[in-house]
């Protein structure tokens, strides 16, 4: 099984929201060789540009055919606001690589509605403060024509009033906590939501892995662990298992010792943590050390390539619920790995770079069947999408703006371990 490349993302854009700010002009997605993430260290946001100077580069290779003349006149500029820096930074620089591909293609095919797209983008460091600060900024200074964003549920739900008052529409790429979109009529998401996420966890246990007994072991202080944890709860109990103990910790926690030695008393057949990868890694680490052998199971935060360097073989044969696995043998899969790999220097796409990248291209779908901009008209474009058919299944938009469609399992299998598909569960 093939380890998964780092994302790349491009430091060298991180300015300060405190300071004068100087936009760096970028060539679209501009092809480097494989580069680490912006230092954790980093006090200020990201902010971007991705306009039309994508036509001067000779040396990258074009993501998709050219089929229309080069846009021209004003470019039309949305907003991504992600977790760039920080402890889960993975989150928002796969995000942003998704986004920045589905920008040059659309521009490589005449832009949308005949103008170039460009992209200004703020990093909010895994801190709802910023998430907000950063909002407004997009909002009310750079006059966004629609919003991108957050990854982390918590984060959407600190930015995404800011764009409900303003009245831009947002489309959150994976904040899979109900809450998000009942913020209100503006606020959109391309992902499942927590409360299928947890059934499909639940089917899974109960149904592929036939265990009757699980624990759970939470972060008490995420939306999205909380959330999830409740759904899978519920699901599991409802189709005839037993929880048999559930822990609780905070995330950024160094020591899991208590909460998996009640967990190793009770005897579960499972575990199931909906943490981010950062706490997993070292979860499953200590779990394997306390003789913990059962097989793991979490959601779609675990998915980054740093799961495996954190965890080592700890974390293989375990499983999470996800929105694609880059061996799923589909050719809209298969065809946005070969061009995110031309475009990221080899790297393997995880989900969040799909769901960003498909988050992205239902916006512009949008825009052209809405003819405009304008943010009422665009806002109503977007929640009419059907069966739109993206990297990350086929995606339609419901009465309460969340995104109906199926969920992936995958193993973490192979040396080292990487995601390998097991099989698709589909809505209920």
């Amino acid at each position: 099984m093939r380890a998964r490349s780092t994302m790349m993302w491009a430091a060298g854009t991180v300015l300060s929201l405190g300071l004068l700010s100087a936009v760096t002009g970028l060539t679209g997605c501009e092809k480097k060789a494989p580069a680490p993430a912006a230092p954790s260290t980093t006090t200020a946001p990201a902010t971007t540009d991705v306009a039309k100077a994508e036509a001067t580069k000779s040396d990258a290779p074009a993501a998709a055919p050219v089929a229309a003349a080069a846009p021209s006149g004003d470019a039309i500029l949305i907003g991504h606001y992600g977790s760039l820096t920080g402890s889960e930074a993975t989150f928002g620089q796969s995000t942003s690589n998704g986004i920045r591909l589905a920008i040059k293609e659309a521009n490589a095919k005449g832009g949308v509605l005949g103008r170039p797209v460009a992209l200004k983008e703020y990093d909010t460091r895994g801190d709802a403060g910023e998430a907000k600060l950063a909002v407004e900024r997009l909002v009310k200074s750079d006059k966004v024509t629609a919003v991108l964003g957050e990854v982390a549920s918590k984060l959407s739900l600190a930015g995404g009033p800011v764009c409900q008052e303003a009245g831009v529409p947002m489309i959150t790429p994976s904040s899979t906590n109900p809450k998000v979109t009942e913020i209100g009529d503006y606020v959109f998401r391309v992902c499942f939501i927590d409360p299928f996420q947890g059934f499909a966890g639940a089917k899974f246990a109960r149904e592929t892995l036939k265990a009757e007994k699980a624990a759970v072991l939470v972060d008490q202080a995420q939306a999205y662990a909380v959330g999830l944890a409740e759904q899978f709860e519920l699901n599991f109990k409802a189709k005839g298992g037993e929880i048999v103990t559930t822990q609780n910790y905070t995330g950024g926690a160094q020591d899991f010792t208590s909460q998996l030695t009640s967990i190793r008393a009770a005897k579960p057949d499972v575990i199931y943590i909906p943490g981010y990868y950062t706490d997993v890694g070292n979860i499953a680490i200590q779990a394997r050390r306390l003789g913990i052998t059962k097989p793991m199971l979490g959601g779609d935060g675990w998915d980054s390539d740093q799961l495996a360097k954190i965890a080592g073989d700890a974390i293989e044969g375990s499983y999470y619920t996800n929105h694609y696995a880059p061996d799923q043998p589909d050719a809209k899969v298969q065809d946005f790995i070969k061009a995110y790999r031309a475009e990221f220097g080899g790297a393997t796409p995880d989900g969040l770079a799909a769901l960003g990248y498909d988050a992205a291209k239902i916006l512009f779908e949008a825009m052209e069947r809405a003819k405009t901009t304008d943010g009422k008209a665009l806002r109503d474009a977007i929640a009419a999408t059907k069966n739109f058919g993206g990297v990350t299944g086929n995606i339609t938009i419901d009465a309460n703006r969340n995104a109906t469609k199926s969920a992936v399992v995958v193993e973490m299998a192979g040396n080292p371990p990487a995601p390998s598909y097991v099989t698709t569960v589909e809505p209920q």
